[in-house]
């Protein structure tokens, strides 16, 4: 049995657990668990800024993603930027991931957003064709970052 709803804060724990996974697949990113924690229940706590979808696999967290809602004015309306989009090692391999971002990709549509937005690390080519199969297009923007911290 496989859903897909939002997280809650029992969640929590284990979408840490997830976002340490993806993060040591990532090479701008390192896990922190303090970090990430505080982060998701910044999440929960502002559901106008952003949604955690929780894909569960007979009742257990098996993935997740990440949705932050923005606006563009290029477009004048809501748009997604949509981040830490991972399924469990475990649980790879069987359209999980597929099912996971379609959900969002339709939630954010119903939402009447115009555009999902996302990052992949560019060395990991099989997040860059998964991506393409499920129709996201490379951009001609260049991602550039100041730190402020």
């Amino acid at each position: 049995m496989v859903n897909i709803n939002l997280a809650t804060v029992d969640d929590l724990p284990h979408l840490a657990d997830l976002l340490t996974e993806l993060f040591l697949l990532e090479s701008d990113f390192k896990p922190d668990r303090e970090q990430q924690l505080r982060g998701l229940r910044l999440i929960l706590n502002y559901p106008t800024m952003g949604k955690l979808f929780v894909l569960r696999v007979h009742g257990k967290v098996a993935g997740m993603a990440n949705a932050l809602i923005t606006l563009s004015t290029a477009e004048g309306a809501r748009v997604l930027l949509l981040e830490d989009v991972i399924v469990g090692r475990e649980y790879r391999g069987n359209g999980l991931g597929r099912r996971l971002v379609e959900h969002v990709l339709d939630w954010a549509h119903q939402q009447g957003m115009s555009r999902v937005t996302l990052l992949a690390d560019k060395d990991n080519q099989a997040a860059l064709d998964f991506y393409h199969k499920l129709g996201f297009a490379p951009s001609n923007m260049k991602v550039l970052r100041h730190s402020l911290v």
